[in-house]
C-alpha cells in the first residue's frame, strides 16, 4: 500500500511499560527501569522483565489497516518441549477483533539443565491487522512470552494517543501473573480482571522472579498507581530462596519501601494459589519430562523454618493483620479463594493453563474490585 503513514512509537502510545529503551531499530519496552535492571542478579529476571506482559499500543484512528514491524526473541529450550509462538491481540473499542503472530526474529537457545543460553539472530517481522471503518480505539497487546522490539508502526490514516481517566492498577507476581500458559496476552488473569474492573493494568508479574527483590519494591514505589496488589510466595518456595526467619522481615521491608511512595494507596497482599507439590513440601522445584510434557516436582525435605505454601499463607496473613492496625489501606486475600484444592489440576503441577487463567481472573475481579472489595472505588482517577 502506497499511502501508509508511519508514526513514531513513543510513550504516549505505549501502556503497561515502565520504560522504553531506544535501540538501533526502534524501542524495546521494559517492565523494570534501567536503575533496577543494572541490579538484576540473574538472567531469568532479565529475560522476564523484557517480555512485555500487559504492554500494549493504544491509539484512536479511522484507519482500516495497521502494520507493526517487530523483532521478537523467542525462547527455545534445548532439553524441553518447544514453546508456542507469541500472539498479538488486536482489541477494537475494548473487544477482541483479531489475533496474529510475527515471523522471523531471534531465537534464545536455553539449556534448562545448566542455564546456558545463546542467541541466534533473525530478521524483523511484520504483523498486520484489518480494522473496521469509522473512528475507534485500537489496542495491540504484545506477546507476554517473547521479548518484542518495536520497529515501526504504520496505518492507512492518522492516529492519535488516547487519554484515559481510568484508575491504574499495578500488580506484581510470579509467572502465574506474568502469563504462564494463558491463551494470549489479553487473556492472562490480570488482563482479564482489569478488563472486567475497568482499570488500566501495569503487570509486573515476572516468571520465576517474584522474590521480594528491593529494586522491584523501589520500582513499584516510584510508579504512579491508584491501586496496587502483590501476589507473593510461590517463587520463594520453588527456588528454596530463604527461610522463615528471613521471609517475614523481607516482606516488611518490601511493604515499607512501597509505602514510601504510596503511603495511602489501597494495597492488597495475595497469598499463593493452591499448588499440591508445594503445599507441605519445600523447594526447590525441578522439571522432569513426562512423555512430551514438561512437569515439575518438589524436591525439598520438610524441616523447621523451611518455607511451604501453607507456611507462607500463615505468615502473610499475620503480617498484614499486624500492619493493618496502623495501615487501614493494607489488605489480605487468601490465594485459595482464587484457585483451590477442588479446582481442575494444574497441567504441569505448577502453572495454570488458559482455562485456569480465566477462572482466576473471573474470581479476582469481584473479590478485589467489587463493591466491597479492597480495591473498590470510583474507577476514575
Amino acid at each position: 500500500m502506497s499511502d501508509w503513514i508511519t508514526t513514531p512509537i513513543t510513550a504516549e502510545l505505549v501502556r503497561g511499560a515502565l520504560e522504553l529503551e531506544r535501540t538501533e531499530r526502534g524501542v524495546l519496552p521494559h517492565r523494570l527501569p534501567a536503575r533496577a535492571r543494572v541490579q538484576i542478579p540473574d538472567g531469568q529476571l532479565a529475560l522476564a522483565e523484557a517480555q512485555p506482559s500487559g504492554v500494549r499500543l493504544v491509539f484512536r484512528t479511522e484507519a482500516t489497516a495497521v502494520e507493526l514491524d517487530a523483532l521478537r526473541t523467542k525462547n527455545f529450550y534445548v532439553d524441553g518441549p518447544e514453546r508456542p509462538d507469541g500472539v498479538y491481540d488486536l482489541l477494537v473499542d475494548g473487544r477482541l477483533h483479531g489475533q496474529a503472530g510475527v515471523t522471523g526474529g531471534n531465537m534464545l537457545r536455553i539449556t534448562m539443565a545448566t542455564g546456558a543460553a545463546e542467541t541466534v539472530p533473525g530478521p524483523v517481522g511484520t504483523v498486520r491487522f484489518d480494522l473496521p471503518t469509522g473512528s475507534k480505539e485500537v489496542a495491540i497487546w504484545l506477546p507476554y512470552n517473547e521479548i518484542t522490539e518495536l520497529v515501526a508502526l504504520r496505518t492507512d490514516a492518522p492516529i492519535e494517543p488516547v487519554v484515559t481517566d481510568r484508575r491504574v492498577w499495578l500488580h506484581h507476581g510470579s509467572s502465574i501473573s506474568h502469563g504462564s500458559n494463558a491463551a494470549s496476552p489479553s487473556a492472562t488473569w490480570p488482563a482479564l480482571a482489569a478488563a472486567t474492573a475497568g482499570v488500566e493494568l501495569i503487570n509486573l508479574g515476572f516468571g520465576g522472579s517474584a522474590l521480594l527483590d528491593p529494586f522491584t519494591a523501589r520500582a513499584i514505589r516510584d510508579t504512579a498507581a491508584d491501586v496496587i496488589s502483590l501476589k507473593l510466595g510461590i517463587n520463594l518456595v520453588n527456588h528454596d530462596l530463604m527461610r522463615l526467619r528471613a521471609f517475614g522481615p523481607a516482606v516488611h521491608g518490601f511493604l515499607d519501601t512501597i509505602r514510601e511512595g504510596h503511603p495511602n494507596t489501597p494495597l492488597l497482599v495475595i497469598s499463593p494459589i493452591h499448588c499440591p507439590i508445594h503445599e507441605h513440601t519445600p523447594g526447590p522445584a525441578m522439571p522432569f519430562r513426562d512423555g512430551d510434557t514438561l512437569r515439575f516436582q518438589a524436591t525439598g525435605e520438610p524441616a523447621p523454618g523451611k518455607l511451604t505454601l501453607t507456611v507462607i499463607r500463615d505468615e502473610l496473613s499475620r503480617i498484614v493483620k499486624q500492619r493493618a492496625a496502623d495501615d487501614p489501606d493494607l489488605h489480605y486475600l487468601d490465594g485459595l479463594e482464587l484457585y483451590g484444592e477442588g479446582d481442575p489440576a494444574l497441567p504441569d503441577n505448577l502453572h495454570p493453563d488458559a482455562e485456569t487463567h480465566r477462572l482466576i481472573g473471573s474470581r479476582f475481579a469481584p473479590l478485589a474490585f467489587g463493591p466491597d472489595g479492597p480495591l473498590a472505588g470510583d474507577q476514575r482517577r
